[in-house]
């Protein structure tokens, strides 16, 4: 009852009809990993909404409504986000990256990318090509976790300073947070309802809906996934000279992965000619990074009328931190998450959450968004803007409650929702989709494949 309640205000958030709650089912709780905080929660309503959206959507197409059913635990084990390939499990962390201490406290460094890697060890006065993890702690020792905080800040860099939930909702930023609801959803212009293919009784409900995917680096990337998942054509466009993660092997199931410089006028005018056949645009670059590009909301709903524009921010588009780069275990331990599981776990040391749930949910939350606002785009016309961030879903995590006795069990096996695939980067083993639906089981039609596999067009 208590989920239920929950996933009712997530429903009202994106002004989609009650009614459609009544096609719910939600089963199991936490603990389903160790953990003080609802990662379980939190996982299955993102992913439930994300799900009951996209039916709602195939209701007004002319399909039925079906029911819809997500367990706790089995939601949990796909935002674990674990996968293997060719039998082996990737390591997707940098030996750079983790928690540090510092003079006063923790610090948390984010070294995945080379770029980030090296800024910060020139930072601590250390040569890259040289240095040893060891070294990297030893100098960290002299500063103190808020100077280097905003000196990586001030060169690009990212790393966050380990504060508890107090001193994170003392903060400029904390407070902007608060002031702010979980996602918002808001029209950006005036269109009509774009027509959209009509449904067989045995097409899934985001069936022949064409999404642009520009997002990187987790929480984007699952969003996408998801949108597949329920049918839609989704095509992931990465740049030639950014690099990626391991990860992508398993975000990248059922999509079409092309390649696009938006350095260069072509690629440029390549983007725009798919633009004006997208339903849907989904970006998680740095804020402003596109629009200095020409690819603004408002410029896409001028040019597309009608069009969904997403966009994934770290922290939120209000306060100091609005335009600061981050990524999941940063936020986490910004706002108080790590200091908070440290505590409750009774180890007097920082503890990150048992997966990277604020990714995970927040790119559920970014397909619940996308499927909304379709809703609302054929049932009142209009282009319309979805916003998220993980800050944002990360002080919704903190309303989820806390666990008593989270720590009692230990996680969870995947084996028993595991499937195989053969993608493009070898024989791929990841968690299926958790959400069942009555007629139409979400799937990934096409297997991952690399950035450039394929061509950059609608098909």
């Amino acid at each position: 009852m208590r989920d239920i309640q929950y996933l009712h205000a997530l429903w009202q958030l994106c002004g989609l009809p009650s009614e459609a709650l009544n096609f719910v089912q939600l089963s199991g709780g936490d603990p389903v990993f160790p953990s003080s905080f609802a990662v379980g929660s939190a996982a299955q309503l993102s992913i439930a909404a994300a799900a009951l959206a996209a039916c709602e959507l195939s209701y007004v197409r002319g399909g039925a409504r079906q029911k819809v059913a997500v367990d706790t635990l089995h939601a949990a084990v796909e935002c674990s986000g674990w996968f293997s390939l060719d039998g082996r499990e990737p390591n997707l962390w940098d030996a750079f990256s983790g928690l540090y201490r510092c003079a006063d406290g923790y610090v948390r460094i984010h070294a995945n990318f080379a770029h980030h890697r090296e800024g910060a060890l020139r930072l601590l006065g250390l040569s890259p090509a040289t240095t040893q993890r060891t070294e990297a702690e030893q100098a960290m020792l002299r500063w103190r976790a808020l100077d280097f905080e905003q000196a990586a800040a001030e060169r690009g860099l990212v790393a966050t300073a380990l504060r508890s939930f107090d001193q994170w909702d003392a903060t400029a930023q904390g407070q902007a947070i608060l002031a702010k609801p979980l996602m918002t959803l808001s029209r950006i212009g005036d269109a009509e309802p774009i027509e959209l293919p009509s449904l067989t009784p045995d097409e899934r409900p985001l069936s022949g809906v064409r999404v642009l995917d520009l997002t990187r680096i987790l929480a984007g990337p699952v969003g996408g996934r998801a949108l597949a998942a329920q049918g839609a054509d989704v095509l992931l466009i990465n740049s030639p000279n950014l690099p990626n993660i391991e990860a992508i092997a398993d975000t990248s199931r059922g999509k079409r992965s092309a390649l696009l410089d938006l350095h260069t006028e072509q690629d440029r005018a390549a983007l725009w000619r798919l633009i004006d056949g997208a339903h849907v645009f989904s970006q998680g670059y740095r804020p402003g990074g596109l629009a200095a590009l020409g690819y603004s909301p408002e410029a896409l709903a001028e040019r597309r009328p009608g069009i969904v524009y997403v966009s994934l921010t770290a922290y939120g588009t209000e306060g100091p931190w609005a335009g600061r780069r981050g990524f999941d275990s940063l936020v986490q331990t910004a706002m108080g998450f790590n200091h908070g599981e440290g505590e409750s776990a009774g180890e007097g040391i920082p503890r990150a959450l048992p997966m990277q749930i604020l990714d995970q949910a927040t790119g559920y939350l970014m397909a619940y968004g996308t499927a909304a606002a379709l809703y609302r785009q054929q049932t009142e016309g209009g282009s319309w803007h979805v916003q998220v961030s993980l800050a944002q879903t990360g002080q919704w995590l903190r309303s989820l409650g806390r666990i008593p006795n989270g720590f009692s069990l230990d996680k969870p096996s995947v084996d028993p929702w595991l499937e195989t695939s053969t993608s493009g980067f070898g024989q791929l083993h990841a968690v299926r989709p958790s959400a069942r639906l009555e007629r139409t089981q979400p799937r990934y039609r096409l297997p991952s494949m690399p950035p450039g596999s394929a061509e950059p067009v609608w098909l």
